[in-house]
Order: structure tokens, then sequence, then C-alpha cells
């Protein structure tokens, strides 16, 4: 330590050039900020090295499924025969994009139940609702009543139309996502050659070039499909949807919020500079300090290659808030000391300043990052990477707090004021003694706030629901919202069925299918009863369920198949004619994306409504599991449930397990920081004391309020044991020097209160304000986030004042002598 005290020393002694050196710091930080990036892809928000990711990629890989953009079209006059031109014009130039591979509407809808015409010529030529003769209200009753296409792209009114719009595949970039997955599976089983590790080293830079192209083609993509919508918006009222369409929003959300998080914690920040210290100097220094130190943290991100997401999208506003108050921690004990010795110089009153906070610095900021650290325990990317952001951000705040802070002190000499000299607060000295006096009211509260929290925390759910994470006056809550009421719900969830091996399970028309040498009949054999009957019982099955809106399997087909033949069922020879005679790009729309011959396998492509108030992700998938099993009498390895819905419950449930991981990380590991610096462990538990009960307390409230668990509020209770705890450093720290000048407990309780006390409100203040910002994001658990952490800052600060120094008051864990 004195070692580091004197090269401290050593850069106080040479202010300009420390300044000189951070200037040249900053240029670099600047040249490397060029490289700052953000990122909102789907990835950002499922859990890391994901199994049911994988095998996700794995069904559309086989299937052919392509990234695609939902449009709801809703005509304000109702459409016909007549006026069905404009929404014709509008579908087809979307269908002329150079990037469109396709689009699914009504107007590409086969229609077989619109005519009178024999069946093997409603096959053989395909009618369309804008074929010439086509009966239009008979054809829109089709649709709107078609197992395949009804709550798909036309709802039951015929008042609301969807267009699916799939994008041309990226070839280059999915191989290179392959080859990626064969290298991290090589990777985690160990098995990485030499030759191995250098091909990936150089993969992993083709393939983050590949995706910053990917993400610039679909920024192009929703610009120009934007720019189309509008041309048509006098004549319908048009909603976008689909993933694409939600990163590229989330990454302008993460845009809006970082510009506006950041300004408004700035100006906020400037305007309570004024107000506490009515002296410019003091309110240009800290903002300096500040500015500097989220520079430098931007320019290391860039260097680093480090992104941010929705998660640490608020990164600027969380550093800003905390150097400032490692900031007035320092100017508040500077401006004591310049009160005690107004004879002193300005190097002489940093370095006594510096010997009187230093640690309590030093160690407030390895607590805070004991706080980020805990969350390398969590199964989310994003928040792994927040937590190793802030750790490094605190680093950079504290060190660039301790050397430009007095270096611009040294060079400027601000001087005392008047509203330095009148130290004495009625309002410390009251709190101070309604410490001293109120043992009962303080104890008895504090424990009734620790057991309702309990209590409240074992109420906590994780059960949330995507839509909700955005404010309702946003583009995704409106596209999302009409789509999970009037079109079939918004989150995929799909059932891979494999039959096995069923050639010992003849139907009676198995020998037409083997004799029969044409290759019209070639895959005809796969259509069993054996298999259409499982079908056909699963995809009634999940109809049933209230939770699922669309279904779509080979029964959807059938159930077609069966309208057009009077109504019949149909037989195994009549599905397999039926499958021989359907045009090839009917099948390819309709068929093939439900059935796999060649992997003998069916799917069943469902859509989950996710803003229904009742779901519960986690039983709905374990009714479906246990019916297949029980009542379909298919083993575990017969089917696999998968899709976006189980991705997004995997992660909802990761959450409990990791509150549970990062909070008691977080806990032991600050009460152990706390006993190397205090080597007492009563000292330990009395400083931890305050931020425990206010951790509760979120945790309480989570469970009162019905707030479920997120990304974000995982991390709220972690976040203020770190930063809560460094109150609780302060106060320590200061009450030991004071009472070896009182001697007295009470003395010393009022005379900590008077002098730290101010500083830790001051703080506290700053950071609540400062959290308030968030309020203003479209992303609701950031809105949660600065709400939730602000109420625990502000529990945290009254307890740090009066259960702490009670707790010392009791204890008396200095002696006298």
């Amino acid at each position: 330590m004195s070692f580091i005290t004197s090269i401290y020393k050593k850069i106080l002694e040479r202010p300009k050039l420390t300044l000189i050196f951070l200037l040249i710091l900053l240029s670099l930080a600047f040249y490397q900020g060029k490289k700052f990036q953000l990122d909102a892809s789907a990835d950002t928000l499922l859990i890391e090295n994901d199994p049911d990711l994988n095998y996700l990629r794995s069904v559309n890989e086989r299937y052919g499924s392509e990234d695609f953009f939902v449009i709801t079209f809703s005509p304000k006059n109702p459409l016909n025969k007549s006026n069905i031109k404009d929404f014709n014009n509008f579908v087809d130039e979307i269908n002329n994009f150079k990037w469109v591979s396709k689009t699914i509407s009504i107007l590409n809808s086969p229609l077989f139940e619109s005519s009178d015409k024999p069946l093997v010529e409603k096959i053989k030529n395909i009618e369309y609702i804008t074929s010439d003769g086509v009966d239009f209200d008979r054809a829109l009753k089709e649709l709107k009543n078609s197992p395949v296409y009804k709550k798909l792209i036309i709802n039951e009114e015929a008042s609301i139309f969807g267009i699916v719009v799939y994008i041309k595949d990226n070839q280059e970039y999915l191989s290179a996502l392959k080859i990626n997955k064969d290298l991290l599976d090589k990777k985690q089983k160990k098995q990485l050659t030499s030759d191995n590790k250098i091909q990936f080293e150089k993969h992993s830079i083709y393939l983050e070039k590949l995706k910053k192209q990917r993400n610039k083609e679909y920024e192009d993509y929703n610009a120009e499909i934007r720019s189309h919508i509008l041309k048509y918006k006098s004549q319908a009222s048009i909603n976008l949807s689909g993933i694409p369409m939600i990163v590229e929003d989330l990454i302008n959300y993460v845009k809006k919020d970082i510009l506006i998080f950041g300004s408004g914690v700035f100006i906020f920040m400037l305007i309570t500079l004024w107000i506490i210290f009515r002296d410019i100097k003091w309110v240009i220094f800290p903002l300096i300090s500040c500015l500097i130190s989220i520079a430098l943290m931007i320019g290391t991100l860039g260097y680093l290659n480090w992104k941010v997401t929705v998660i640490s999208s608020n990164f600027i506003s969380i550093m800003l808030v905390l150097t400032m108050e490692i900031n007035i921690h320092y100017i508040q004990r500077y401006k004591q000391f310049q009160n005690l010795y107004p004879k002193k110089k300005e190097t002489e009153l940093t370095q006594l300043t510096a010997d009187g906070i230093f640690q309590s610095i030093l160690y407030g900021v390895f607590i805070t990052i004991i706080g980020f650290l805990s969350f390398i325990f969590c199964d989310i990317r994003p928040v792994i990477d927040f937590g190793y952001m802030m750790s490094v951000g605190l680093i950079i705040s504290m060190l660039v707090t301790m050397i430009l802070l007095p270096s611009l002190i040294i060079q400027f000499k601000p001087k005392i004021t008047r509203q330095d000299k009148n130290k004495d607060s009625k309002f410390f000295r009251n709190l101070a003694d309604f410490a001293i006096n109120k043992k009962l009211l303080i104890i008895f509260s504090s424990i009734a706030i620790l057991l309702a929290s309990f209590y409240g925390s074992s109420k906590i759910t994780v059960e949330n629901s995507f839509i909700n994470y955005f404010n309702k006056d946003t583009e995704i809550y409106k596209g999302m919202k009409l789509i999970d009421e009037k079109l079939g719900g918004t989150t995929p969830l799909e059932i891979i069925v494999k039959f096995k091996d069923t050639s010992n399970k003849k139907d009676s028309n198995d020998d037409f299918f083997e004799t029969s040498n044409s290759d019209e009949f070639k895959d005809s054999y796969w259509f069993t009863n054996f298999r259409t009957s499982t079908i056909t019982d699963i995809h009634k099955y999940l109809e049933s369920l209230p939770e699922i809106g669309k279904v779509l399997s080979f029964y959807s087909v059938i159930q077609i198949g069966e309208k057009i033949n009077n109504n019949k069922k149909l037989g195994s020879l009549e599905m397999a004619i039926l499958y021989s005679k359907l045009p090839d790009d009917v099948k390819k729309n309709i068929v093939t994306p439900y059935i796999s011959i060649e992997n003998n396998e069916a799917r069943f492509s469902v859509r989950v409504v996710d803003s229904n108030p009742d779901l519960n992700r986690k039983e709905l998938l374990n009714k479906i599991q246990k019916h297949m099993e029980e009542n379909i009498k298919l083993s575990n390895d017969d089917f696999k449930i998968t899709g976006v819905f189980v991705l997004f419950n995997n992660q909802l449930q990761s959450l409990y397990k990791s509150q549970i991981q990062t909070l008691s990380f977080s806990y032991f590991g600050i009460l152990f920081a706390l006993f190397i610096l205090f080597r007492s462990s009563i000292l330990s538990l009395i400083a931890s004391a305050p931020d425990i009960i206010a951790s509760m307390l979120i945790l309480g409230s989570l469970g009162f309020l019905k707030i479920p668990l997120d990304m974000m509020t995982i991390t709220i209770a972690t976040i203020v044991m770190g930063i809560g705890t460094r109150a609780g450093i302060y106060y320590i720290n200061r009450f030991k020097s004071e009472f070896a000048i009182h001697k007295d407990y009470k003395k010393t309780i009022r005379a900590c209160h008077e002098t730290v006390g101010r500083s830790i409100v001051i703080a506290a203040l700053t950071i609540i304000f400062g959290f308030s910002i968030l309020v203003l994001s479209n992303f609701n658990p950031t809105i949660n986030f600065g709400i939730l952490i602000g109420i625990a800052i502000f529990a945290a600060l009254i307890l740090s004042l009066t259960i702490m120094p009670l707790l010392l008051l009791i204890t008396k864990p200095f002696k006298n002598g």
C-alpha cells in the first residue's frame, strides 16, 4: 500500500502531465469507439448453448424455414371483388422486392371448394381468389373457414388479412453458422485440435463479418417494407411484425435508450450538482470525470468487440450514476478537510482526502464489482456480459476519479464557500437522535420488513409474456397483439414426431403401393392409417387447448381433402393419390412443411396466444408432454417439443436458478470482502445489514406486486447489495475515525451523520433520481428496473442511517481505550 501511495503522490505532483496523459487516452478511446456495436438479435434473449436452440435450427434446416415478416392488412372498406386490386397491388410490389423469396396471402392460397368442377380438374387447374370466373364471396368464405388458412392469413370476420413475407436465405451465413456450431461442439467436448483452434479463431472473425452484413441487410429490408406500407396507409390499417422487425426495433430502442438515459442523467446531475455545491468548478469537475469515464469505457467496448444489448443498454446511465457517487464522496471529504485546514495547499488537501477515503472507495468499488460479477452464474449471455461490462466500467470510473479529480482541484484551485462553512444541519441531527432513541421502533420495523419480504419472495413467478415487455403504443406491441387476438397467436411452438419402422404393420392398401411401378406413387407408401391417425389425434388435442391459437399439420391437409371429397373420410389410398396429384407449388406450401417422408417424421406448427393472461408456459409444455406419452402412447424418443416458445420458457425457468445463484454469490462474496476490510464478523454483518434488508424488500415487492422475474429484474437485488454496501463502508470507516476523537458512541453517531451521512444522502439521492430516467424506455423490464432499484436504494439509505448506527450502538465493536 505504501508503494501505491508513493506513486499516487508523484501523480498528484504533476497535474498538468496527468491531464495530458488522460487526453491522449481519450483520443485513443474516441478512435476505438468507432467499433462500438449494438446487438439486439433474438440470440441475445436466449440461454447460452441451449441444446433446444441447436435442435430448432436443425428442424428449420430440414423443413426449409426462412425468416419472415408478418403484415396485417385491415382495409377501411370491406374487401370485395372490385377493391381487391389495391390489396393485390400491395402484395405484388412486395413480391418484386429482390430479397423476398415468396409471400403467402389469400391471393395465392389454392381454392378447392369455390367451384363445382370435378375433383381431378380442381387439382389439375388450381384456382385462386383472383382467378377468372371464381365466385369471390364463395372463395372468401372458403378461405376464412379453411383448416389451413383460417386464423393464419385471414380472420374469422374476413376483416383482417395476413401477409407472410419470406426473406431469401443467406446461404453463406447459414453455412458459416453450421461450421461454427460444429466447432463449438468440439470445443465443449474438448476435442479441438491446434488446427481447429486456429480455424475457430479465423471463422469467428468471418462469422462476425457476415453477421454485420446480415444486420445491415435486415435494416434495409425493414426500411423498404415500412416505406412501402406508408404508401397504403390511407387505404388500410397496416401493422408490421415478425422477428426481423422486432430485432430492428429493439436496436432502435437500445440506441434511443443510450441517448436518452445518458443525456437525461447528465442533465439531472448538472442541476443536482449546482443545487448541492453552488460553485461552477464543483459542477464541472465531477461532470468531466464522468464523461471521460464513459468515453474510455465506450473505447474499451469497441476495442474488446463487446456488444451492447437490450440488457446492457443502460450501462451509460449506471456508470454515470456510480461515477458521480464516487466523485461526491471525494468532494465532500475534500471540502471537510478544506474547512478544517483553510491554510493548507490543494496538493496537501488532496493527499489528506485520498488517505482518508481511498480505502473506502477501493473496497466500495471492489464490493460493487462482486455484485456485478455474480451475473456469471446466469445462463443468459447478455446478463453475463453486463456483469463483466460494469466491472470494467467501475474500475475505469475509480481510476479516473482518483487521478483526474484531484488533478483538476490542484490545477484550478476551487475555494471554500460560505455554504461549506455552515455544516450544521437540523435534519441530520434529528436523524441521528432518531437512530439513538428509537431502538425498538427501528428493530421491529426492520424485522417486519424482512419477514414480509421473505413471504413476498415466496410468491415470485417467472411467467412473463414477451409482448408485455413493450409499451402498448409501440409498433411491436400493436402488431403482436393484433396477431395474437385475430390471427392465431404469435409465439411459435413446434412438435416433431418420429415414426418407427412400421413395415410389419401393413395397411390393406400397402400391396397396391408395393406393386405399383409408377414414380407417381413412389412416396405414397408413407400414408398409412397408423401415421395419419397419430397425426390426427395429436392435432385435435392441440386445437382443444385454450392457450393454443393456430395449429397446422398434415391433418389440416387431410381436412381439406375430406371437404372436397364430400366430407367423406380419406383412406390411405385416397391420401396417397391426393398427395401424388397435387401440383409441386401447392405441395411445397401446404404439405412438405408438415411431413418429411425422407426422415419418417411429422411436424406440427403451433402458435401460442402469448397475451393470454392464464398462460403458464411450463404447465402447458408438461401437459402436452404427458398427453403425448400417456394418451398417444409415444415414448420420449418418439417426439420432441421445440420452437421459440420452448426457448423462451427455458430462459424464464433459468431465472429462478440464476436469481438464487447470483444473490448467494453476492451475499457471501460481499460478506467475505467486508471481513477482509474490517477484520470483524460483527462489523461485516452491520455494514451489510441495510442492504440485505433492502435487497430482500425488492424480492418481496416483486412477489406482492406480481412482477415476474425477467432478464432485468433478476439483477436488481444483487446490484443493490453491491451499490448499497458502499454506504456501510463509508459510514463505518468514518465511524472509526470519529470514535477515536469522541470516545463516545452517541457523539460519534451524531458526528458521522453530520459528515459522511450528508455524503451518503447526496450520493443515494443522485443514484435514485439517476435511475428514474429509465422510466422513459420503451422496454418495460428497463422501466421496472429503474423504479425498483430506486425504491431499494432509498430503503438502503434510510436503513444505513438508522439500523446501522443503532447496531453499532448496541454491539459497541470499538473499545474506548
